[in-house]
């Protein structure tokens, strides 16, 4: 994809040009939108500026280590250079999120799927994967739904994920993910195989419009579950709402009051059904909405391996990865990378 910095100047320049003029804050919400806009763009083109910076002053450096060699300045440059190919590695991704919805924040949804207790301690585990990995990028999450396992693991857990592309890059994530590791809870120490089911959803602004019929909608409330603890309700405040056309089912119980979880609630159910409408195509709902039919074999779009090798393969583009504790931690880059590469 193209990238020109002096159209870009120019787009902000358009944008700052429409803030002087008079009236602009007679809207509040479209100005708000224009705000957000001007920050992105901002925030991309001074990026742009600060990888030029760097690649200039790596250039200084590398003249002056020519005149004057050393092991350690040439160690210190070449941990400066590795450093610069990850930024712009990173910028020419971020130049790749284009979607309408891709600089929105993400709301993920992990459910267990087959596999019993060790499919939910799989749940477990990519919700700790996907922490760190939103820990790395200066995101901040916040679960709003969990439900734990029966055993040990979790059943089901959301995730708000707040910051700028969120979406655009998590959406990549969405998909059943399949496990193959020898069970802790096997006590014959038999490998075993379990799957987890990741659907993402954009964080849908107040002023899009979504057709959401009162009469199609459902709504349960009933008590949090959880761990106990002071921010656990102790009345009915947690919210279930289901759309019945589509089948959709969204749920929230982590907010401090009933009215709390269901304007999370329909958030989500909202950002669901605007994905259905984009897609204007029947047969994509039950992807969409998340309710994968098979959360099982021939459905996976990943493999995790521990046992009888470690790897990590993205079977959409084929990436692999050997060491399966770094991607553990949060290192999946290279996976939402290569699929944004591919689909771009």
């Amino acid at each position: 994809m193209h990238f020109d910095p002096s159209e870009l100047e120019k787009k902000i320049a358009q944008i700052e040009d429409e803030m002087q003029a008079e009236g602009f804050w007679n809207d509040n919400k479209a100005a708000q939108k224009i705000l957000k806009e001007q920050k992105i763009l901002k925030d991309k083109y001074n990026n742009y500026k600060k990888l030029n910076e760097h690649v200039e002053d790596l250039s200084v450096l590398l003249e002056l280590l020519k005149e004057d060699y050393s092991p350690q300045a040439s160690d210190d440059i070449k941990k400066e250079i590795d450093s610069v190919k990850k930024e712009v590695e990173a910028f020419r991704l971020g130049i790749l999120l284009t979607g309408e919805y891709d600089s929105n924040n993400a709301i993920i949804s992990i459910h267990s799927g087959a596999g019993g207790t060790e499919a939910q301690d799989w749940v477990s585990m990519l919700l700790r994967m996907y922490l760190r990995w939103i820990e790395q990028h200066k995101f901040k999450a916040k679960i709003i739904d969990e439900l734990p396992g029966d055993v040990a693991g979790t059943k089901s857990v959301t995730v708000f994920v707040e910051g700028v592309n969120a979406y655009g890059y998590l959406k990549s994530e969405k998909g059943v993910h399949r496990l193959v590791r020898i069970s802790p809870f096997d006590s014959s120490g038999r490998r075993h195989t379990s799957f987890a089911s990741l659907d993402v959803m954009p964080e849908i602004d107040d002023d899009i419009e979504v057709d959401i019929k009162d009469e199609d909608l459902r709504i349960d409330t009933y008590r949090s579950g959880g761990a106990g603890g002071q921010h656990v309700n102790k009345t009915d405040s947690a919210v279930r709402i289901t759309h019945i056309p589509t089948g959709v089912v969204v749920q929230c119980q982590n907010e401090r009051s009933q009215t709390q979880n269901k304007q999370t609630a329909m958030k989500m159910l909202k950002g669901k059904l605007l994905e259905i409408m984009i897609s204007e195509k029947k047969e994509k709902i039950d992807e969409i909405k998340g309710d994968y039919a098979q959360i099982a074999w021939g459905s996976q779009i990943r493999s995790y391996v521990f046992q009888p090798y470690t790897m990590v393969k993205d079977h959409r583009t084929g990436a692999e990865v050997g060491n399966i504790t770094a991607v553990m931690d949060g290192d999946i880059d290279i996976f939402i990378n290569e699929y944004l590469k591919s689909n771009a």
